[in-house]
């Protein structure tokens, strides 16, 4: 049985479905339109997490890339052939990544700094730190609720802050301990450097630095991405970003690998607790 989120104008719905090297992909939908957000999973598994969770499959609109790295693409280009949707990406990240996506059905180009719409959603891509070639993280706004979205980045700059500051939800980088990646021994130098540098990935103490300061009344959830398997845990990074966000009402969870999570509501009053569900009693019809 297939089902969608209940709509409303005000709530948006998040479900991470993995986070993690070996593949990322986000759900985003406001009850009526439903995007993924990188598709770094096989079609095929992308659906059975998606029936884990009581998401609608058929029922994708659209997909969004952030860049070209295969484990946030690997997907991408088969769901749109598939679902005849379009795929939102740049031009330089899909030069780039034509070889593993092939044609999508349906290419739609975004500019970061350049905010789009799909149906009810505004989504404004900018530009991130990451050994990509255009890469970027995105705000996704409806009537007043805002999600922010930012997992592969090396430094969170002053672009990324501005752009962050104010969500309800945030999904955010925590990839490593400082301590863990140094003295992994199955790490060569030159992949720590580059996980530890600048267009690499987040330590857990600059996740934490980032939620001081994206810390507000109206921050209900923050989701901890991205993690590493071999150089970092679940406690370790929940233990950093706790600290950080002392004082603060907002729940905090980590995105798995393996699992999807579950469906996060939120509005700008709040997020809302366990996923409610309408049935979906036929497929919704593509523009």
């Amino acid at each position: 049985m297939c089902y969608m989120t209940e709509p409303t104008d005000h709530r948006l719905s998040v479900c991470v479905l993995a986070s993690g090297s070996k593949g990322n992909a986000i759900h985003v939908s406001d009850g009526e339109t439903n995007v993924l957000f990188d598709a770094g999973l096989s079609g095929k598994e992308i659906q059975r997490r998606m029936d884990l969770r009581g998401l609608c499959f058929e029922s994708l609109d659209a997909i969004v890339i952030s860049h070209e790295h295969n484990d946030h693409i690997k997907g991408a280009g088969v769901l749109s052939r598939k679902l005849k949707i379009p795929v939102y990406i740049s031009e330089r990240t899909f030069l780039a990544a034509e070889p593993v996506m092939g044609k999508p059905h349906d290419l739609r180009a975004i500019d970061c700094g350049i905010p789009f719409r799909i149906d009810g959603l505004t989504i404004h891509p900018f530009s991130i730190s990451h050994d990509a070639v255009d890469p970027s993280g995105f705000s996704i706004e409806k009537n007043g609720t805002k999600i922010g979205l930012a997992t592969d980045l090396g430094v969170a700059n002053l672009v990324v802050r501005e752009h962050l500051k104010f969500s309800n939800l945030l999904i955010i980088e925590s990839n490593h301990d400082p301590v863990m990646l140094i003295e992994n021994d199955n790490y060569p130098w030159p992949l720590k450097q580059r996980v530890k540098g600048r267009k690499g990935h987040l330590a857990n103490e600059d996740t934490a630095a980032l939620l001081v300061e994206l810390a507000h009344d109206n921050l209900h959830h923050v989701i901890l991405a991205h993690l590493s398997e071999e150089n970092n845990s679940p406690d370790m990074a929940l233990a950093s970003a706790v600290q950080a966000l002392a004082g603060a009402t907002a729940t905090l969870s980590v995105a798995s690998q393996h699992e999807p999570g579950e469906v996060i509501h939120v509005s700008g009053a709040g997020c809302l607790g366990p996923q409610r569900f309408q049935n979906l009693s036929q497929k919704k019809q593509k523009a």
